[in-house]
């Protein structure tokens, strides 16, 4: 089942994931539609989701509203990758990791000259971010910065927020307030922005080396779960023995006909919230 496209005409190439529309897309069409977006000053909303962030949309109907609001969802984690293979046939050869979807997506700015902003994590944190990301692509420009207050905005803050990412000059921008509350930002802010907004996750972190990535071969054979659990046990110990096998459960069902989770059966959400 293809899911249709929310902001324009061209062939959808989304494709329902437990309900939840996920993007057949690989880097090339991930980095030249966001940066195409920014240059014509449109909105976009794109989020990089791994099983993880499939499963917010499972378990939460508005949620999954959300999601299927969203202009572009990639397949961050390789089981979302096998997923859209296995029951739409999408042939992709990787998936779209977060973290490397923003170092090509601050590449291709730099070259362009696309002013980006960052938003989320601590001031330390977008410091040493920041410090990182142009001596890595010198010509990038990083119109503004702004840390988060790790709790949910009030209309007066989010009107501040707003106004200072359009005064910054920023053409995009990157949200770092983890999953879900970055997907929550880009579905909220999407218009009222009117810029791609990109979240990214744990690519903060990984950049400004306060994370470490799992190897790549663990990466290509979707073990990256194993890895991160093993650094946060306490943290993540639910997010992955829990949802990883309802994922897959799941999964199996849809492959055999029986949709348990249906892109139908979400919500419009009963109130806008904006997290910062």
């Amino acid at each position: 089942m293809s899911i249709s496209p929310t902001t324009n005409d061209a062939p959808s190439t989304k494709h329902d994931v437990l309900g939840v529309g996920v993007d057949a897309v690989d880097y090339e069409a991930a980095v030249g539609g966001v940066i195409d977006a920014a240059r014509q000053g449109r909105p976009l909303s794109v989020s990089a989701l791994a099983v993880h962030g499939v499963m917010t949309g499972v378990m939460d109907r508005e949620h999954r509203w959300r999601l299927n609001g969203f202009d572009m969802i990639c397949p961050d984690g390789q089981p979302v990758r096998w997923a859209l293979n296995w029951l739409h046939g999408a042939g992709l050869t990787d998936r779209v990791y977060g973290p490397n979807l923003m170092l090509q997506v601050c590449e291709r700015a730099a070259a362009t000259g696309v002013p980006i902003f960052l938003f989320g994590g601590s001031e330390e944190l977008l410091a040493t971010l920041s410090d990182r990301l142009t001596a890595r692509f010198p010509e990038l420009q990083i119109a503004g910065v702004r840390a988060s207050k790790f709790r949910t905005l009030s209309d007066e803050e989010r009107d501040e927020l707003v106004q200072e990412i359009r005064d910054s000059g920023a053409r995009l921008a990157f949200v770092g307030l983890g999953c879900p509350r970055q997907e929550v930002f880009a579905y909220e802010m999407r218009d009222r922005l009117s810029m791609p907004l990109l979240a990214v996750g744990a690519a903060f972190n990984f950049h400004a080396g306060q994370l470490d990535q799992a190897p790549d071969w663990m990466q290509r054979r979707g073990l990256e779960w194993a890895y991160r659990l093993g650094k946060e046990p306490r943290r993540l110990w639910r997010r992955y023995l829990l949802l990883n096998p309802l994922f897959a459960s799941l999964l199996l069902a849809q492959m055999v006909g029986l949709k348990l989770v249906r892109p139908c059966g979400s919500r419009a959400p009963a109130r806008e919230i904006c997290y910062g």
